[in-house]
């Protein structure tokens, strides 16, 4: 582990059944709320580590949308959407996410059907000294009690997961 990945390690919680992240980046907060709402930036860090992106639309607006697939590299795809709840540039963003098919309809994940069809997330930016401390607050929409036992039963698997998506955004702001 590098001292900037050491510097950077993700730091976790769980409150009232909500997956909590927070990770400092070296980077202003302007360019990292940039890099989470423009195409040309997500596909370069959103996602499972391993994966290929590809953004099929990009609506940032409350409302709108960002669909996308992500492809493995034995060429399973998967597809995810975000739908833009409130935007306040560059401090928060706050979005409902999805696992989708091509057409952006909302889907059962392939690994499990007790999993929530919609995760509400808040993330938030704040910028002290030049970095900029992200954290991301998740936590099932409209679930049944199963539904938010199994949610609550992955959070090591998402906290894993969200550490090397963003390990690709921490390695992806030192080179633009």
């Amino acid at each position: 582990m590098t001292e900037s990945q050491a510097t950077n390690a993700n730091q976790a919680n769980t409150e009232e059944g909500k997956l909590i992240i927070t990770r400092t980046f070296n980077a202003p907060r302007e360019l990292v709320f940039k890099v989470w709402t423009e195409s040309e930036h997500l596909k370069h860090w959103w996602g499972p580590t391993g994966m290929d992106l590809e953004v099929k639309k990009l609506d940032l607006r409350p409302g709108g949308i960002f669909h996308y697939s992500m492809t493995s590299p034995e060429g399973d795809q998967m597809w995810g959407k975000f739908i833009y709840q409130e935007i306040v540039a560059p401090e928060k963003l706050v979005f409902i996410n999805a696992f989708a098919d091509a057409e952006g309809n909302t889907i059962r994940p392939p690994f499990s059907s007790e999993f929530p069809l919609e995760i509400l997330n808040i993330v938030t930016f704040i910028e002290h000294d030049g970095q900029t401390t992200l954290t991301l607050q998740g936590g099932p929409q409209h679930a049944t009690p199963e539904e938010h036992a199994f949610y609550r039963g992955m959070f090591e698997s998402m906290q894993q997961g969200f550490g090397g998506t963003f390990d690709q955004l921490d390695e992806y702001l030192a080179k633009i």
